[in-house]
């Protein structure tokens, strides 16, 4: 479904500039057309723009660094260069061109499952998926469906991969999830129990604690990612009430003071992770940053142990 409406959008938006730029090029108004043609394919970077600046004037008392000019016009030009690779191309026209790699090699390699986040699909992680397929690294990527439900529809899917990885590989999985995708995953987690099916939970960007633009959203998912909000408040007294008051032991949340999405920035913060802060980095763009990908491996390397059990309890 998102695949085909991210097409029509992008190929609407082509039709609109080739259109605009014929028809005022015909009529002897060259500006015009140069100007309306740049606008309709370049117009997103200016949103990106308007973004930047709402989380800049919102940072406040967050305790993360406050970014400097410097720092925003990189993330907003990394992002800038980003979005159209992954909305435009990689989503829309590229979502199965890299396939789950499950096969019977699998077995006693740790995998990896892959959970993009709000308005994506699986085609997000194409650059990881071939990286992770060039090192032999056996992997799962996830459809979140439906697109504009809610997060809590999202647990049973995410249960079907771990599964998937862990009778492929006889080893629980690294989950890597950005942005709204960390809380679909804390969601199922909190519904395992005492169980720990995984070896690590990575987030990128996730909007743990709600972020200050889905004050605007009007999804499902959307709403639920609000500040302050009664889905995240119950998602935390469940996760301390089944794993006692450390419940994030074993995730590792990378967040940026650049975020465009999530912010104020430290809501993409958990309580006893591992939170790693990389300065000047936007949103989608933190995804693809060589630390984050290094991490990840770095886990999936890790030797097997005892605590990578299913029925270890919270300390």
């Amino acid at each position: 479904m998102l695949a085909r409406l991210q097409q029509a959008i992008t190929l609407g938006l082509l039709a609109l500039a080739l259109g605009w730029a014929v028809w005022f090029g015909t009529h002897a108004q060259p500006l015009v057309a140069v100007a309306g043609a740049l606008l309709a394919l370049l117009g997103y970077a200016l949103f990106l723009a308007v973004e930047f600046m709402l989380l800049a004037r919102q940072h406040g008392d967050d305790p993360a660094p406050r970014a400097d000019a410097r720092q925003l016009l990189h993330a907003w030009w990394g992002e800038v260069l980003t979005a159209p690779q992954v909305f435009c191309w990689r989503q829309p026209f590229r979502s199965q061109a890299q396939a789950d790699s499950v096969g019977p090699d699998a077995a006693g390699r740790r995998g990896m499952l892959l959970v993009h986040g709000f308005v994506c699909n699986r085609g997000f992680w194409n650059p990881w998926m071939a990286a992770l397929r060039e090192r032999g690294v056996p992997f799962v990527a996830l459809n979140l469906e439906p697109v504009f439900g809610s997060i809590d529809a999202y647990a049973q899917s995410i249960d079907a991969a771990v599964r998937q990885l862990r009778a492929a590989t006889g080893l629980p999985p690294v989950i890597v999830a950005h942005s709204m995708g960390g809380l679909a995953v804390r969601h199922w987690w909190a519904g395992m129990g005492a169980q720990t099916p995984v070896t690590r939970v990575i987030t990128i960007g996730s909007p743990h604690h709600g972020t200050w633009l889905a004050r605007f959203g009007t999804t499902s998912n959307g709403r639920q990612m609000r500040r302050g909000g009664p889905w995240l408040g119950e998602l935390v007294a469940t996760e301390r009430q089944l794993r006692g008051a450390s419940p994030y032991e074993r995730f590792t949340c990378f967040y940026s003071h650049c975020d465009n999405i999530v912010f104020p920035p430290s809501t993409a913060t958990l309580p006893g992770a591992d939170n790693r802060h990389l300065a000047g980095t936007a949103h989608v763009h933190l995804a693809f940053q060589p630390e984050v990908f290094s991490e990840a491996c770095r886990w999936v390397a890790s030797p097997s142990s005892e605590r990578d059990g299913d029925t270890r309890t919270a300390a």
